[in-house]
């Protein structure tokens, strides 16, 4: 089997265009006669591997975003064939895990310290297309592999960043670019925010650049089948587009980035502060301040290689930014080629007439000689130096350079370490230098280290981009400073590591992300300080924030490694050691003492191995990981770990000494018959009136229904999403729906969170632990079990009294009508209470009875009102005030074991449950509001 795998720089390439150059070449070779254009068309469409699903699902929890990329493939060519799968990530995402199910033999990414040799690892090679800039910087994931002929591959992709904000708002992108019409596409994206969501918007997609690639018909809003679900700090967003819908964007399955704009609440003026099990992070985005004036000068390239359309952009943008200088600013024009134009040999205030006499300047500029970066940068800085000394400023200002060029330092001092210790010196830390490269030719490491030595940022925009636009968003950026020299202290006592703490300017619709840990986990509350300057006075904040206990079975003080066996036990730490890692790759590669480098390498890639961060210090090798039923059992680390492993992360999270095992249950349990299993098929068993209901439910894939609803109660509440799949062939139905995933909160002694699917069971009621589901394990704490029974059933108990049984079904092979799924029931419901409700919920404790007896029925005494073979009379059910025309049927439970006679309610039970369809549509998996009885709540 060939394998290549690489994170690069590149342009997507279609999946299967290796193939296709192969058909292509041996057609040319071909002798006879010509093979009609059409029926080459057909023949290369016919060995293209087929793309059978993509979905992307991203989980948002205070701005620190957690991404998995799911595609399936299809060979259906006669022969092996490569088969390509790529991803676009963001430049500034971690990849954290990447699996390769290749027929029924999985490949787990582990990541591993980088050596010399590079061998079959997975490369990562950061150059990015632009960093952090207006168009996204994105990375090029890519995975080839040869697949047998008719074999089927399935890639599984995770990553990890922290949302930047720009411009008050935060963004988070994700690439929609499968190369093809896809039969199943997803994207599915929860932001979970505690203080609160304040704006959220999906925009029209932004399209590739490449030739072929389509624009929707209708870009001035959301894409189509976008959905949006939202309340104060939680928001769902889907987007499934139908292939017709697809075709529509783009024929080519090329549709673009899908992007999410959102803003938080912000009330207090120090910042959000959160503190999770030995960890904070610290959110300062200050607002409704003065800004402080800006000294600020213009540095721009005129060589001969900005002839065109660059240089005309490039003024076009500065005559904008002109005449957005505040009255309060001062600033200078300089060009550089060869030789140093200055335009004024003095910063001016800001004025019409000087606005108007720099926009003339900037309009004679002509491109000619070369580029001179050493003595532009020092002409620039001695400026500002001058200014600053010879001038009595009453208000403290930010001074700053705004520097851009399309190349690499041809004239003058050409050497860069020498050009980056001259702006050093010269800058001293007092002004910020911001730059911006045009095009492919430009030296854009060069201009990375200028900004990162001399507190600045730097953008890079591509030859085809409009490099005026680019300009005027990036200096929309920097515009309004509002604080300078801020400072942000924390007990040393308390906190044992921290991030940056010393920022030279913060500027509006920004923010300062701290993260750190602390060395003392019972302390109970953590001092903030935050100081800077602001105009003409200095600005002092501070606060103290209480800090909870430390939850048993976190490990021990210190530890920076996750326990294996364990999903990461919070985001705040997955934050804090992001934030480190990144600060130490940029100390690293920016350092020029090999000592220190060398040290730097070590701490840097030590903590990205603790992390499974594939960074340029680590590698991902591949390992078999045996044949589970499914692709997501190999998704965790849990999955890949043995029983022992797993007892020892569990044993924390059990009150009683000794080991959480026990004797797991059945396999082949029998529990009530009410139920809801397979397409979804409800069963309501009324056991005092020796009778029982059925249903069903036609949702929609992607709907979440409220099975239970109890949570004002017994604080219980039980959700199911659903899931598509094909009818089978001569059905009447249009599609299949199966529940995928069941989610159950529990409120009461403390709160927990379940979500159980085929493969997994998550577990987070203050450890966050994944039980995988091919594993035999019980673990039970606070009144609450979980007992998984390997590839059989999952029960969960609550307090003794509530007891719910989740069959597992699976299929080795399965029909394109079946999928892996769940079935979900009631097996003790003494400690529901008389308001529960939800689709099962609301028939327990109630009675049934017929009211009138169908002719035909049995006589049979112990199988009262059922109808002789052969005989479908209708009759009528009342039950909860309804009455309901219903027949008798006869239906399989416990995965096809007992066959059950039932009354069936037609018509999609629309007169046996209360309300309609829509009323039992949950927000979110874990979402507790109900629209019925006293029990109504407004959710989590």
């Amino acid at each position: 089997m060939l394998l290549l795998l690489g994170l690069c720089l590149g342009l997507p390439l279609c999946a299967g265009s290796l193939e296709d150059a192969r058909i292509r070449d041996d057609t040319s070779e071909q002798v006879g006669p010509r093979v009609p254009r059409q029926a080459r068309l057909l023949q290369r469409l016919k060995t293209k591997p087929l793309m059978t699903e993509f979905s992307v699902k991203s989980t948002i929890i205070s701005r620190y975003a957690f991404t998995t990329v799911s595609c399936r493939m299809l060979n259906r060519a006669s022969e092996d064939q490569e088969i390509e799968f790529q991803m676009q990530i963001p430049a500034a995402a971690f990849i954290t895990n990447f699996t390769m199910l290749i027929g029924d033999k999985v490949y787990q990414g582990e990541i591993t310290g980088r050596e010399k040799k590079n061998g079959d690892k997975v490369k990562e090679k950061r150059n990015k297309t632009s960093e952090d800039n207006g168009e996204k910087g994105t990375d090029m994931f890519r995975a080839s592999v040869v697949i047998p002929s008719k074999d089927k591959a399935a890639f599984l992709l995770s990553y990890e960043e922290l949302l930047q904000r720009r411009l008050g708002k935060y963004e988070h992108i994700i690439s929609v670019r499968p190369q093809q019409l896809v039969g199943r596409l997803m994207v599915e994206v929860n932001i979970l925010e505690r203080s609160g969501i304040e704006s959220l918007e999906v925009l029209p997609l932004q399209h590739s650049r490449q030739k072929g690639s389509g624009r929707g018909e209708d870009d001035s809003g959301p894409p189509p089948s976008t959905v949006i679900n939202q309340n104060d700090t939680f928001a769902k967003v889907t987007f499934k587009p139908s292939v017709v819908q697809q075709a529509r964007i783009a024929q080519n399955g090329v549709l673009g980035d899908f992007i999410i704009r959102y803003d938080v609440n912000r009330e207090q003026s120090i910042g959000d502060i959160q503190v999770l099990n030995g960890y904070f992070v610290h959110y300062f985005a200050p607002k409704d301040l003065p800004p402080l004036p800006k000294n600020v000068v213009f540095v721009l390239d005129s060589s001969a290689s900005m002839v065109g359309t660059k240089l005309r952009q490039t003024k076009d943008a500065l005559f904008t930014i002109l005449h957005d200088l505040r009255p309060q600013d001062h600033f200078s024009i300089i060009g550089f080629s060869n030789r140093i134009k200055v335009w004024k040999d003095h910063l001016v205030s800001v004025t019409p007439d000087n606005v108007r006499d720099g926009k003339i300047y900037i309009h004679h500029m002509s491109p000619t000689g070369g580029t001179d970066i050493n003595g532009a940068l020092q002409r620039a800085i001695k400026l500002l130096n001058d200014y600053v000394a010879h001038n009595d400023i009453e208000d403290r200002s930010v001074s700053l350079i705004i520097f851009l060029t399309d190349g690499k330092p041809t004239v003058g001092e050409t050497h860069t370490l020498k050009i980056l210790n001259n702006t050093k010196e010269a800058a001293r830390g007092q002004i910020c230098i911001f730059t911006i490269g045009i095009g492919n030719d430009v030296d854009f490491m060069l201009l990375e280290k200028l900004s990162l030595e001399n507190c600045g940022l730097t953008r890079r925009v591509l030859e085809e981009d409009d490099a005026g636009a680019q300009l005027i968003g990036f200096y929309d950026e920097i515009r309004t400073p509002l604080l300078s020299d801020i400072r942000v202290d924390y007990p040393p006592a308390v906190v044992e590591q921290t991030t940056r703490t010393l920022f030279p300017n913060y500027f509006n619709g920004s923010e300062i992300v701290i993260a750190g840990k602390l060395a003392d986990r019972k302390v109970g509350q953590l001092h903030v300080e935050v100081t800077a300057s602001n105009s003409k006075k200095f600005v002092i904040l501070k606060t103290d924030v209480p800090v909870e206990p430390q939850r048993a079975g976190h490990g021990e003080t210190g530890s920076a490694r996750p326990q294996a066996g364990a999903e990461p036990r919070n985001h705040v730490e997955r934050l804090w050691s992001y934030l480190t890692v990144k600060e130490l790759l940029s100390s690293w590669r920016h350092s020029r003492d090999e000592q220190d480098r060398e040290r730097l390498r070590q701490k840097a890639q030590a903590l990205a191995l603790a992390y499974r961060f594939l960074t340029p210090l680590t590698a991902m090798h591949l390992r078999s990981a045996g044949q589970p039923e499914k692709l997501e059992e190999a998704q965790g680390v849990s999955a890949a770990e043995g029983p022992e492993t797993v007892m020892q992360s569990l044993r924390g999270a059990s009150p009683q000494p000794g080991p959480a095992f026990k004797k797991p249950y059945s396999p082949r349990i029998k529990v009530s018959k009410t139920s809801v299993d397979g397409d979804p098929h409800f069963v309501v068993d009324f056991p005092l009136n020796k009778l029982t209901v059925c249903f069903n439910i036609d949702g929609q894939p992607g709907d979440i229904l409220r099975l239970v609803s109890d949570h004002a109660d017994s604080g219980v509440t039980v959700n199911g999403e659903l899931i598509g799949a094909p009818a089978p062939p001569g059905g009447h139905k249009k599609q299949r729906t199966y529940f995928r995933t069941i989610t159950i909160l529990v409120n009461k002694p403390e709160r927990s969170y379940l979500e159980i699917t085929p493969s997994r069971v998550i577990l987070d009621g203050g450890d966050r632990l994944v039980l995988p589901c091919n594993q035999s394990t019980v673990v039970g704490s606070r009144g609450l079990e979980v007992s998984v029974s390997a590839n059989a059933n999952v029960t969960i108990t609550i307090q003794s009294t509530i007891a719910f049984v989740i069959l597992v079904h699976l299929y080795k092979r399965p029909a394109p009508y079946q999928r892996d799924h769940l079935g979900f029931y009631i097996s003790h419901s003494e400690g529901l209470s008389g308001n529960c409700h939800g689709l099962l919920g609301q028939f327990l404790n109630q009675d049934a009875k017929l009211t009138e007896e169908p002719a035909g029925l049995s006589k049979d005494p112990t199988h009262p009102l059922l109808p002789k073979a052969g005989e479908q009379s209708e009759t009528v059910l009342k039950v909860k005030g309804h009455q309901v025309p219903v027949v008798w049927k006869q239906r399989k439970i416990y995965n096809g074991e007992e066959q059950v006679d039932c009354w069936f309610a037609r018509n999609n039970a629309a007169k046996l449950i209360d309300g309609e369809y829509n009323d039992y549509l949950a927000a979110h998996p874990f979402d507790s509001e109900t629209s019925f009885g006293p029990g109504r709540s407004r959710g989590l």
